[in-house]
């Protein structure tokens, strides 16, 4: 659940991109950043490995405007693709609000993918988060390759759970990150829903009922809020 803040009136919400090694996190974060007013955004923090993967995480902190009378604070992070480094994702992934897991759509690598959605979900569980009913983006990278697999054979090799928002995606290009980025906030803050009623400080992050419900209908109740566009950004005040 994401952080209310009530006496400076801020929502703090943490964003984890999970997935394979060299299957996008890092460019997904680095076109965002791109896109994002100056102001609206803090530095990019990339610590990488000579061979530029990433070592322990990508951090990204966002201002995307107002929600409900509070100010929105997202942190956007990735964790290492190396199941090696086991440990330090699992460190990256406490307090996580919402994932986005970014698969690889090359032929060749669904056994990297299938390894490391597993283990998203066994460190969800070992922090005590329900992966099934942790807030959940599979975004479909790599589309813009010619050798890739379909990306219904690659959500029954996932064992992608009805009801999850599923969006292709080319992080280089930067079509579908910021859909992305959208519908994962979005599904953060629908947990929310009144923060004046919220207790102050971080709940915990998974509340009665399933995942599913969070993004079917997304488009129904009215949740604006300012994930950056090329043009200039919008404010998301209700």
């Amino acid at each position: 659940m994401p952080m209310v803040n009530h006496a400076g009136r801020e929502l703090h919400v943490k964003v984890v991109y999970y997935g394979p090694g060299l299957g996008g996190k890092t460019t997904n974060l680095e076109y965002i950043h791109s896109k994002t007013k100056p102001e609206r955004r803090g530095k990019l923090i990339s610590l990488n490995t000579e061979s530029e993967r990433t070592l322990f995480f990508d951090l990204l902190p966002m201002d995307l405007g107002r929600y409900k009378g509070y100010d929105v604070r997202v942190h956007l992070c990735t964790v290492p693709g190396q199941i090696a480094l086991d440990e330090t994702r699992k460190l990256v992934l406490r307090h996580v609000d919402g994932i986005v897991f970014v698969v690889d759509s090359q032929k060749g690598r669904i056994d990297q993918n299938v390894e490391s959605i597993r283990n998203l979900y066994d460190n969800l569980r070992l922090q005590g988060d329900d992966p099934d009913r942790m807030p959940l983006v599979v975004q479909y990278n790599k589309r813009d390759l010619p050798d890739i697999h379909g990306t219904r054979e690659l959500a029954l090799a996932l064992g992608v759970p009805e009801g999850v928002t599923q969006i292709e995606a080319s992080a280089v290009e930067g079509k579908g990150v910021l859909e992305t980025l959208r519908t994962i906030t979005k599904g953060c803050l629908r947990l929310v829903k009144d923060p004046e009623r919220m207790p102050g400080g971080r709940s915990p992050s998974i509340l009665p009922g399933k995942r599913a419900s969070l993004f079917r209908g997304l488009e129904g109740e009215r949740v604006d809020i300012a994930i950056p566009k090329p043009a200039p950004v919008p404010q998301l005040e209700e």
